[in-house]
C-alpha cells in the first residue's frame, strides 16, 4: 500500500507499508520526485532487494552480536568469527553505510600487518558471511564484500612441508615421553589439540584402533579444556601394530594407574597445554637437528604415505577427520598420481606382459633412455 498526499504547506508526502505492516514516509518539494522514490521502493519490494530503513542503521558489530548468538556454533568456530569482526575497522560503522572500498581497506591493511593469505581469506569470509545473514534478514540490500580481491595463496604444493622419513626416523630417536606424541601425529595424522586430548581409555589395544573423541582448546581463562573435535572429525583412525607397541610401552611408563579417563601425554594429571607440546616439539626438532618443520606437518606426512600407499580419496578423508572429500582433495590433490602417471604405469604392465619381462626393467630402461 503507497500513497502520495499534499500537505498544507505544500511538500508532498510520500508513505507506504513494508511487508510486515509498519509505515515508512519521505517528504518531497516535487510530486514526480515522491512517486520515483515510491517507484524505487516497490520495484525493490517486488524484486526481493528492499532492506528496512531503521534496521540498517544498526552497527556492524551490534548486528553481528545478534546474529551471532542465535548460531549453533562450537567454541572454537565462535572465537573465530568474534576475532574477525574485531579486526573490522568499521565494525561501529552501521551496516547499511559501509562500502565496498572500506571492506578493501581492512583486506589491505591486513596484507601491510603481515598475515598469510589463508587467514586474511578465512576472517574475509567469516565477515562476508555476516553481510549474507544481514541481507537475509532485509538490513541491506547489497553484499559490499562483492568485488573485493584478495591476496593470492600459494599453491599447496608449494606451499606444503612434508618431511622426509629419515627426519621423522631422528625426531622418533629422542628418546622422551614426547616421543609418543610425534608418533601419534606421524603415524595416525592427529591434529595437535586432539594427541593432548587423548585419553588411555580411547586406544583400544586389541583392536589396533584409536577414537579421536575431543581436543584440547585454551580457554579465556588461560586454562586447557576438552572439547569435541572440529566439525566432522570424530573418528576411529587405524593403528599400526608398531604404533600400538610404542603407546603401550608409554602407558606403561607414564601413566600409571587403571582409570581409563587418564590422559595420555600430562604433568602429574594436568593434560599438557598447546605452549607445552610446542616447547617440546622445539626441543625435540633442535635435538634431531631438524628446521623448518612444524608439528602439524607430521599430518601432511602421514596423508601423504597413505596416497603413496594408493588409498583413495574417501579412505584418506576418514583417516584425517575432513568433513568432506573437498577438503581433503584441496589439500592433498597435487599428491595422487596423475592420468598420465597411471596411464604410463598401465601400459609399462600391458607391455611387459606381452614381452614377458619384469614391468621394473621397463620403467628402469625409460629411466635410462630420459637421462641419456
Amino acid at each position: 500500500m503507497a500513497s502520495i498526499s499534499r500537505r498544507p504547506d505544500g511538500i508532498w508526502r510520500a508513505r507506504y507499508r513494508d511487508q510486515e505492516g509498519r509505515e515508512h514516509s519521505r517528504h518531497f518539494g516535487r510530486k514526480v520526485d515522491a512517486q520515483r522514490w515510491l517507484d524505487e521502493v516497490t520495484a525493490a519490494i517486488l524484486t526481493g532487494l528492499y532492506a528496512d530503513p531503521k534496521a540498517g542503521k544498526v552497527t556492524f558489530a551490534s548486528y553481528y552480536q545478534g546474529w551471532s548468538s542465535r548460531q549453533v556454533w562450537v567454541r572454537s568456530t565462535r572465537l573465530s568469527f568474534d576475532r574477525a569482526v574485531e579486526t573490522a575497522s568499521f565494525r561501529a560503522l552501521s551496516i547499511r553505510s559501509i562500502r565496498t572500498s572500506q571492506i578493501e581497506a581492512w583486506v589491505q591493511q591486513q596484507v601491510s600487518d603481515g598475515l598469510a593469505p589463508s587467514t586474511i581469506g578465512v576472517r574475509f569470509q567469516q565477515v562476508r558471511s555476516v553481510f549474507r545473514a544481514a541481507i537475509r534478514d532485509r538490513v541491506i540490500a547489497v553484499d559490499p564484500c562483492i568485488g573485493v580481491r584478495l591476496p593470492r595463496k600459494r599453491r599447496a604444493d608449494a606451499a606444503m612441508e612434508i618431511p622426509s622419513t629419515d627426519q621423522v626416523a631422528l625426531l622418533l630417536g629422542v628418546r622422551t615421553r614426547f616421543r609418543a606424541f610425534v608418533a601419534l601425529c606421524a603415524f595416525a595424522g592427529l591434529r595437535r589439540g586432539e594427541a593432548a586430548g587423548v585419553q588411555v581409555g580411547d586406544i583400544d589395544f586389541l583392536r589396533r584402533t584409536l577414537t579421536v573423541a575431543r581436543q584440547l582448546q585454551r580457554a579465556d581463562d588461560g586454562q586447557m579444556v576438552a572439547v569435541p573435535p572440529k566439525y566432522g572429525s570424530e573418528r576411529v583412525v587405524y593403528l599400526p601394530g608398531s604404533l600400538v607397541e610404542m603407546l603401550a610401552d608409554h602407558v606403561a611408563r607414564w601413566c600409571p594407574g587403571k582409570d581409563p579417563a587418564r590422559w595420555l601425554f600430562s604433568d602429574s594429571g594436568t593434560p599438557w597445554h598447546d605452549n607445552r607440546a610446542t616447547y617440546l616439539w622445539r626441543r625435540a626438532s633442535s635435538g634431531a637437528g631438524i628446521e623448518g618443520i612444524t608439528l602439524h606437518d607430521l599430518r601432511h606426512f602421514y596423508a601423504s604415505g597413505l596416497i603413496a600407499a594408493g588409498c583413495d580419496v574417501v579412505t584418506v578423508q576418514r583417516a584425517l577427520g575432513h568433513a568432506s572429500a573437498t577438503t581433503t582433495l584441496n589439500t592433498y590433490a597435487h599428491l595422487w598420481p596423475s592420468a598420465e602417471d597411471r596411464t604410463r604405469a598401465a601400459a609399462s604392465g600391458l607391455m611387459a606382459t606381452v614381452l614377458g619381462l619384469p614391468a621394473d626393467s621397463l620403467r628402469t630402461d625409460e629411466t635410462r633412455l630420459r637421462s641419456d
